[in-house]
């Protein structure tokens, strides 16, 4: 069992930053992709950033140069550090951890309760 602990979320005025932290915990695991999605009212859900366990990284092209994603792997925790932020930013945003289970044959896709960013003009 994978279980995910997403803060940062919150209120802000446009212009601002968040960082959004989530800490996977349990055990009998390894995480490997780690990464954020965001979903609006109205819109589908979206990749906002990704990190493999080496650390190579992806963003969507809406927040490339704003949002830097990172993770620690000795904490199991990935961080989503959002700068200059816009109203179009505001969204659900959800966690996702890829954690393949110890035996190497099973791989969990887990997704956080989800933690609200809210940009205001």
């Amino acid at each position: 069992q994978v279980q995910l602990v997403e803060s940062g979320g919150g209120l802000v005025q446009a212009g601002g930053s968040l960082r959004l932290s989530c800490a996977a915990s349990g055990s009998g695991f390894t995480v490997y992709d780690m990464g954020w999605y965001r979903q609006a009212p109205g819109k589908q859900r979206e990749l906002v950033a990704r990190i493999t366990r080496s650390g190579s990284t992806n963003y969507a092209d809406s927040v490339k140069g704003r949002f830097t994603i990172s993770r620690d792997n000795a904490k199991n925790t990935v961080y989503l550090q959002m700068n200059s932020l816009k109203p179009e930013d505001t969204a659900v945003h959800y966690c996702y951890v890829q954690a393949v289970l110890a035996n190497g044959m099973r791989t969990l896709d887990t997704w956080g309760q989800g933690t609200q960013v809210t940009v205001s003009s």
